[in-house]
C-alpha cells in the first residue's frame, strides 16, 4: 500500500463515527478542481507512511476509534487494498471507502466479500460533461455509473457526493444526474474551495473555476431532491 497521509482523528470523514483517515497516493483522474495535487500529480513529493507505522498507530487506537476511512487519491488503484482492509478489520475497526467509481469490478469484489462497511462515491458530473470535469479527453463514464448501480442495488450503506464548481456544473447537469440515480439513498453536495494546490492549474484559474454561491447550491439540491429522497449540503 502506498500510504501518503494519516489524519489520526476525524469527526467528519465517517458519518457518525470517530475515525482515522488514511490517504493513498495516486489517482487515474485529473479533476482540475481537485484540492490535493500532492496525492495525484506529485505523488513522488508526498511523504510515505509505512504499514508498520500505520498498524502500530491503529493497534494503539483499538477500542478508542470506531473506524478507518480509506481515501485518496483513488484507493482502488492499490493492488493490495483487499488484504490491507482485512488487516484493519482484524483489529475490530469499521472501514469506509472513498472512491471515484471507475473500477466497478474491484468495488464489486470488496462488496461481495462484505469487508466494506460504508462507501462514499464521487459523481463528478452529468455523463456528457464527465470528460471535462475529470480532466481526461474522451473519458467514458459508463464504469462510474455501473459502480453507482452496484451500490444502489446492494446492501452496503453508501452515499454519493458531488463537488460543485462554477464553470463546470449547471442545473441541467443536476437534472441528468438525478434521472440516472433516481431512488438513491442519499446525496451530498459540497462547494469547490481553492486550496492553492489544484491539479489542473498553477496559480490562475479565474474565468474557468469558481465557488458557487449558496443560492445556486440550494437550487441544485432542490433539483436532485426530485429524484433522491435525501440530498444535503456539506459545508
Amino acid at each position: 500500500m502506498l500510504i501518503c497521509g494519516l489524519q489520526k482523528l476525524s469527526l467528519l470523514d465517517y458519518p457518525g463515527k470517530l475515525a482515522a483517515t488514511i490517504f493513498t497516493g495516486g489517482c487515474n483522474l485529473r479533476c482540475p478542481f481537485c484540492h490535493n495535487a500532492l496525492l495525484v500529480t506529485r505523488v513522488s513529493e508526498s511523504p510515505v507512511i509505512s504499514e508498520e507505522e500505520l498498524f502500530t498507530f491503529l493497534n494503539n487506537r483499538a477500542g478508542k476509534l470506531d473506524g478507518v476511512c480509506i481515501t485518496g487519491g483513488e484507493p482502488l488503484l492499490q493492488k493490495d487494498l483487499e488484504s490491507f482492509i482485512l488487516k484493519i478489520k482484524d483489529l475490530g475497526f469499521l472501514v469506509k471507502l472513498d472512491t471515484n467509481g471507475c473500477f466497478p469490478d474491484r468495488l464489486r469484489r470488496l462488496l461481495d466479500k462484505g469487508i466494506i462497511d460504508y462507501v462514499a462515491m464521487d459523481i463528478k458530473n452529468s455523463p456528457e460533461k464527465y470528460a471535462l470535469t475529470v480532466g481526461i479527453e474522451g473519458f467514458d463514464p459508463a464504469p462510474v455509473f455501473e459502480s453507482a448501480k452496484l451500490l444502489m442495488n446492494g446492501s452496503t450503506p453508501y452515499e454519493f457526493r458531488t463537488t460543485l464548481a462554477e464553470g463546470l456544473h449547471t442545473a441541467e447537469d443536476m437534472e441528468k444526474i438525478g434521472e440516472l440515480l433516481h431512488g438513491a439513498n442519499q446525496y451530498f453536495l459540497q462547494s469547490f474551495i481553492d486550496s492553492g494546490s489544484l491539479v489542473g492549474f498553477d496559480g490562475n484559474h479565474e474565468g474557468f473555476l469558481g465557488t458557487l454561491n449558496r443560492s445556486d447550491i440550494e437550487r441544485f439540491r432542490d433539483i436532485l431532491s426530485g429524484h433522491i429522497p435525501s440530498v444535503s449540503i456539506r459545508g
